[in-house]
């Protein structure tokens, strides 16, 4: 309401309050008939009255009255010591603004929030203090516990306990989003696992990442025990989401799948505050009536916990459904504005001049008055949702609390708009947030505006409560292992070794020779079992259906249907305990399992090889932000952007072919991406990939693109063109040389190539060779960003170490002499352009830019010039700009290959 609004008339009211009775009569008739009949079919019974509704055109919305949804009499007791708790909490939330107000003290505009935990403190405490199972006490082996998604922007609550705990100390907190400048580990600004390896577990601040990937991490949990690789039975997830963050579309992506797979080891937690960063989420109307019909059509158990308990009695009273009334007819920005108001202001829009609520009103003094919490706020609410929840079987359910953003800052911060953006306090301000929380510091500790940090006394009641309760729960949260887990063993080598040989002539594509060494991998009898294959609704495109029907798809309640291709060879088999993950048309959800996967050897000590294939160009381009979640994460394995390149994938056009993954591969340090050409480099670098995370234990990923080209798969060569290096290691390294300089003549030119690039090259070579009498040596590029990322740490070694031995960067050793270069590739020119530098040699890169099309492969690579014509031409243009020695000449007219 605004200010010049007028309470709602009498008769409204009389109707209103005249409909919630008749509503209660309602109600106490389907209580009767639930315990008369059963919930199963009073809910069948229910279903048929609401579908008569909807036939006579009644609109049947799904909403409840905006009341909690556990009535105030099955409440039970609250298990804990209020008053200890509360005054754990105060310290808690004094602490949690020290480090932020401290850190803009000295560093101005370096950041943080102050009001996201004032608002969320409550719905976490009662957490940490009764439901979430912690990892092992901080000098024990970390053992798995809950899996629980903090909200990124209120981390400075969990960086507070953890001082409490003694697990951080105040140095530490000094150097909150300080993380590269102290004497010792700054803080991260959010939940960041690669930056914060042993403490935070889940990424969750790019806003609807966290609780997508809580969804798929619950499946996860799921599938690891169907599997019977671990037991995760009993552990919970827990996601804490902003009311604002549900705009973000993966907020609510994987909803449904969880409603759909009876996901009851999940809860949600929104923290309705009702403001965004710059002001209502809703206003006009109300995100908790919006998320309660969202949840509830997705098959979620929806409990609202909007109103304290001191509400709760007022709504007893006989004029309480006249207030429920009041209430109702509110929106967002109403209850907002109710939270800024002053007492005789905030009597005015609750009770009016109706007589029946002006009485009811003046049973409450301006205290009590202003002592009516949001159900957020009230440990007895907040713990009955979250025993409800889990309590509630073969679904999830969504804790729906309404919370006040800045709560208890003080009247300059309690649901003000710009509260999200306010870091600092005044002298002034942090006196009254003191007295708030009727905390034992004195005025002097606060003339410089540097709050203090406060500890809880050794041997205090609070101390001893404090550490009792987190033991009881299994340990300290949140905690993660420094080294994830590895494997018992490394697979056989005949499974890479097979694809040595060649294909024999035999055309066949890469993307046939990866699922082929998937497979292979699948039936080792020693990793077989730990090997996770992700991959969206396109399967078949990859050959999967040989997966499908050999290893099984997985699905909860197993397959309760016959498909239409039973008996034959390769069925479309779902099972319980199937072994391929597949998601729908969702590369999102796809990211979801395999970060979830990716990261089970620190959140389950046990580590799995998860294999996510899918289109390419439907990987860095739609789900990058997911990506470097994964990376964040720590997450290891191996993403295969399959049907890759510009032209390669014939036909599809604008929106389906990849001309820039790669290109957004290299901004992911812990990415190891390649282009491989041939089947013998896929299974070279996928052997070193398994070595490398689950033998090594490095916590890095791959990005490997496949081909769906059919063309003969060349033959292991013997040497790497490299001195001291073998095959092998040069693969991983990033180059080789495939082909010499015909009859062994010295190079005149040298083609670099990627992927099925490397066949145009070669015939280029065969062409300048027979055509022009150029010598030409062709070497394959397996991975750009490998090659880039020796050359630049090189660089910058050498940079700072000038008066030392110089390095000298693999690129370099390959490519030791001044050979004028021409480089190729099925993506932008950027790619290979980025080496330029660092090659002592007249350089050229051939690539896709601009927008791909749809044509034959042929007519494709003749249009972006990455054809064998092409090289050929761009080499014998870079031959006439440069003589032999490669210093450059004026170019004259050359006839180029028509």
């Amino acid at each position: 309401m605004d200010s010049s609004s007028t309470p709602v008339p009498p008769t409204d009211l009389d109707a209103a309050a005249g409909a919630l009775e008749e509503q209660a009569e309602w109600i106490e008739s389907v209580d009767a008939m639930i315990a008369a009949r059963g919930v199963q079919p009073a809910g069948t019974i229910l279903d048929e009255v609401v579908g008569r509704a909807r036939a006579r055109g009644v609109g049947v919305t799904g909403r409840t009255a905006y009341r909690n949804t556990i009535p105030d009499d099955l409440v039970p007791p609250y298990p804990g010591d209020e008053q200890v708790e509360g005054r754990i909490n105060a310290y808690l939330r004094w602490n949690a603004m020290a480090m932020v107000v401290r850190a803009n003290k000295h560093h101005d505009g370096i950041g943080g929030h102050l009001s996201t935990y004032a608002s969320t403190q409550t719905l976490w405490e009662v957490g940490f203090e009764h439901f979430f199972h912690g990892r092992g006490d901080q000098d024990q082996r970390v053992v798995p516990g809950d899996q629980v998604f903090f909200q990124g922007h209120a981390s400075p609550g969990i960086y507070a306990r953890a001082f409490l705990e003694g697990r951080l100390s105040e140095q530490e907190l000094d150097l909150f989003r300080q993380e590269v400048t102290g004497p010792v580990r700054g803080l991260p600004s959010y939940p960041h696992p690669r930056a914060m390896g042993d403490f935070w577990e889940f990424p969750t601040v790019s806003l609807g990442i966290g609780p997508l990937n809580a969804v798929h991490q619950a499946r996860m949990n799921r599938y690891l025990a169907a599997r019977g690789l671990v037991d995760t039975d009993a552990a919970h997830v827990w996601c804490f989401v902003g009311d604002g963050e549900t705009d973000e579309p993966e907020t609510l992506a994987a909803i449904r799948l969880a409603a759909r797979e009876r996901l009851d080891n999940l809860t949600f937690v929104v923290s309705c505050n009702l403001q965004r960063l710059d002001g209502p989420v809703r206003g006009n109307t109300r995100i908790v009536d919006e998320l309660e019909g969202v949840f509830r059509g997705a098959g979620w158990r929806v409990v609202k916990v909007l109103w304290g308990s001191e509400w709760e009695a007022l709504f007893t009273d006989p004029a309480g459904p006249r207030l429920q009334a009041r209430l109702e007819a509110m929106n967002d920005g109403d209850l907002q504005r109710l939270t800024v108001l002053e007492p005789a202001e905030l009597r005015a829009e609750l009770f009016g001049d109706d007589p029946a609520l002006a009485r009811l009103g003046a049973s409450l003094d301006d205290g009590e008055l202003r002592a009516l919490r949001r159900g957020g706020h009230d440990p007895r609410q907040v713990h009955a949702a979250y025993a409800d929840a889990l309590a509630h079987r073969d679904g999830p359910t969504v804790v729906l609390a309404q919370t006040v953003k800045g709560y208890a800052l003080g009247p300059n911060f309690e649901g003000r708009n710009a509260t999200h953006q306010m870091k600092k306090m005044t002298a002034a301000q942090l006196k009254i947030f003191r007295d708030i929380l009727d905390l034992p510091i004195t005025d002097s500790e606060l003339s410089d505006g540097l709050p203090p940090y406060l500890r809880l006394p050794e041997g205090s009641e609070e101390l001893r409560y404090l550490r009792e309760r987190r033991a009881t729960l299994g340990g300290v949260l949140p905690r993660r292992p420094v080294t994830a887990a590895v494997l018992p063993s490394q697979p056989g080598a005949p499974v890479f070794e097979e694809f040595d040989a060649g294909s024999s002539g035999r055309p066949t594509s890469t993307t046939v020779a990866y699922t082929r060494l998937l497979r292979g991998l699948m039936r080792d009898p020693e990793i077989g079992p730990r090997v996770v294959p992700v991959v969206p609704d396109e399967g078949r495109s990859f050959g999967f259906e040989v997966l499908y029907s050999e290893f099984g798809i997985y699905a909860p309640g197993g397959q309760r249907y016959t498909p239409v291709d039973a008996g034959l060879p390769l069925s479309y088999r779902e099972a319980a305990a199937g072994q391929v993950l597949q998601v729908g048309i969702t590369e999102a959800g796809g990211l979801g399992d395999f970060t979830a996967a990716a990261t089970a050897g620190a959140t389950w000590d046990t580590a799995v090889i998860p294999f996510f294939t899918y289109y390419s160009m439907f990987g860095f381009q739609r789900v990058g932000d997911l990506i470097w979640a994964l990376a964040d994460a720590r997450g290891r394995g191996f993403l295969a952007g399959a049907t890759a390149g510009r032209t390669t994938l014939s036909g599809e056009g604008v929106q389906h072919t990849d001309g820039s993954s790669h290109l957004a591969a290299l901004a992911v340090p812990s990415c190891r991406a390649y282009d491989p050409g041939y089947a013998y480099e896929t299974a070279t670098i996928v052997r070193d990939g398994i070595r490398r995370m689950y033998g090594q234990g490095e916590e890095c990923f791959y990005y490997l693109t496949l081909y769906n080209e059919n063309y003969a798969q060349a033959a292991k060569p013997s040497v790497s063109g490299v001195p001291g290096v073998d095959v092998d290691d040069a693969i991983v390294a990033g180059l080789y040389r495939l082909d010499a300089a015909p009859e062994d003549q010295p190079a005149q030119v040298r083609l670099l190539a990627s992927g099925p690039s490397v066949l145009a090259a070669r015939q280029a070579r065969d062409r300048l060779a027979q055509e022009h009498g150029i010598a030409a040596e062709v070497w394959s590029v397996t991975s750009w960003k490998a090659l880039r990322d020796d050359a630049l740490e090189t660089e910058r070694w050498n940079r700072e170490h000038l008066s030392g031995p110089r390095r000298t960067s693999y690129l370099r050793r390959a490519l030791s002499t001044s050979v004028p270069t021409v480089a190729v590739t099925d993506y932008v020119t950027a790619l290979p352009d980025q080496l330029a530098r660092f090659v002592r040699a007249p350089f050229t890169a051939l690539g896709t830019d601009g927008y791909g099309w749809s044509d034959t492969r042929e007519a494709l690579r003749a249009h972006f010039g990455t054809d064998a014509d092409g090289i050929a031409s761009a080499t014998l243009a870079l031959l006439a700009e440069n003589d032999a020695d490669g210093r450059p000449q004026p170019a004259p007219t050359i006839p180029l290959v028509a």
